[in-house]
C-alpha cells in the first residue's frame, strides 16, 4: 500500500510508482535502455549511440511569477532546467520541442523578451529547436522535450552507486533558493537582493560536466539537484538501494551577506534543503578517487560524504555529531516540508 503523506494524500512518488506500474512493462522494450523512473529515457539509436530524452514543465504561478520573473529569465531557465535531465545522464542534449501556452496579452513585447532568453539557452548549449506547439491559455504554461544522445553504454544512473563509494556534488549549493527568498522579500532587503539573483535566474549549465564524467567512466551514479540535495541525494539511495553519510563541513554552501545573515539566512541549511541548484550529485567509486580534482571542465566539484550499505541518510557535522537527513526539498503533491516559498516550484 503506498505510503501517504500526513493529510492523507498521494506523495508525488506514489503517483509516480501508480503510474509506473500502470504502463511500463515489466521488461524494458526493445532497444530501451533505462525507462520510467531515471532522470531520462535512454534509447538505442544508430550503432554506437543511445538516444535520451526527457521532458520537464515551467508553470507560471507554480514555477515562475509574472510579477517576479522578467520574460527573458523565464525562457532562458525554461530550457536550462530541461537540459539539467539529460546532462545528469551524460548526456549531449541536440534538439528540444517546445510547448508554449500563452494567455493573448503576452503575446507582445512578453513573448519576444521569453524568446530573446530562450535564444541565449540555445547558443551556450549547443542545441536546436525542431519543433512543437503554442496555443492560448488563460498563464503561461511551458513544456520542453530535450532530446539528445551517449555513447552506448555510457549513461550515467541513478541505480549505479555502491556501499564506499564517495558522494560529489558540482559548483555551489543553496545559491538559487537564497536567490528566490530574496527576490520574494526584496522591499526589505534592498541593497543585496541584486547580488544574490543571479543564480536563481540563471542556473549553472553542467552538460559538459556531465559527458565529462560518462566519457572517463568515473561516475558510477548521478542526479541532478532540482528539488535539494536532502531530497535528490533520497532519490539516488532509493535507486541505489543504500544510504549515506554527508559530511557537512564539505558542503560547498552559497556564501551569505552579512545583512541577510544577521536576518537567519542559514548556509548549511539552504545548502541541504535549497532547490533549483541544477548542480550534479554523483558517486565515484573509491579505487578512482585519484582521478578526482577540485575542478573538472572548470566547474569546481566537492567531495561531500560517502555511500554506506545501512539505508539511511544520515549528517555528520565537523564535531562527529551524526543526524539523520530528511528530505525538506520539493515534492509537487506535498509542496515543501518546512519553510514555504511554494508559489515558484
Amino acid at each position: 500500500m503506498p505510503a501517504r503523506s500526513a493529510a492523507g494524500m498521494a506523495t508525488e512518488l506514489d503517483i509516480i510508482e501508480r503510474i509506473r506500474r500502470a504502463l511500463a512493462s515489466r521488461k524494458l522494450p526493445f532497444g530501451v535502455r533505462v525507462g520510467v523512473g531515471d532522470d531520462a529515457a535512454v534509447v538505442s539509436t544508430s550503432p554506437g549511440r543511445e538516444l535520451v530524452a526527457t521532458t520537464d514543465s515551467f508553470f507560471e504561478g507554480r514555477h515562475f511569477l509574472a510579477d517576479l520573473h522578467p520574460p527573458f529569465v523565464v525562457g532562458y531557465k525554461s530550457l536550462v532546467r530541461a537540459v539539467s535531465d539529460v546532462a545528469a545522464m551524460g548526456g549531449r542534449p541536440r534538439y528540444f520541442l517546445l510547448m508554449l501556452a500563452l494567455p493573448l496579452p503576452r503575446t507582445g513585447r512578453w513573448l519576444n523578451e521569453f524568446l530573446a532568453g530562450l535564444r541565449q539557452a540555445t547558443t551556450r548549449i549547443g542545441i536546436a529547436l525542431v519543433g512543437g506547439d503554442i496555443l492560448q491559455n488563460s498563464r503561461v504554461a511551458i513544456a520542453i522535450t530535450v532530446l539528445g544522445d551517449v555513447a552506448s553504454g555510457r549513461s550515467i544512473r541513478r541505480d549505479g552507486a555502491s556501499p564506499g563509494d564517495l558522494l560529489c556534488v558540482s559548483g555551489t549549493l543553496g545559491a538559487a533558493q537564497l536567490g528566490l527568498e530574496v527576490l520574494e522579500r526584496r522591499r526589505r532587503f534592498p541593497a543585496a537582493w541584486q547580488e544574490v539573483l543571479r543564480p536563481h535566474f540563471f542556473p549553472p549549465i553542467r552538460v559538459h560536466l556531465g559527458q565529462w564524467l560518462a566519457g572517463h567512466r568515473l561516475a558510477s551514479a548521478m542526479i541532478d539537484i532540482s528539488d535539494g540535495l536532502s531530497t535528490d541525494l533520497g532519490h539516488l539511495c532509493r535507486a541505489s538501494r543504500i544510504g549515506a553519510r554527508v559530511w557537512l563541513d564539505r558542503l560547498p554552501a552559497v556564501r551569505i551577506p552579512d545583512l541577510l545573515r544577521r536576518r537567519g539566512f542559514d548556509p548549511i541549511d539552504l545548502a541541504l534543503h535549497g532547490g533549483d541548484d541544477y548542480e550534479l550529485l554523483f558517486t565515484v567509486p573509491r579505487r578512482l578517487a585519484g582521478k578526482l580534482t577540485p575542478r573538472i571542465r572548470g566547474v569546481r566539484v566537492a567531495v561531500i560524504g560517502e555511500m554506506t550499505r545501512d539505508k539511511r541518510i544520515l549528517t555528520v557535522s565537523s564535531s562527529g555529531q551524526v543526524q539523520p537527513l530528511r528530505p525538506r526539498g520539493w515534492d509537487h503533491f506535498r509542496g515543501v516540508l518546512e519553510p514555504a516559498l511554494s508559489e515558484n516550484r
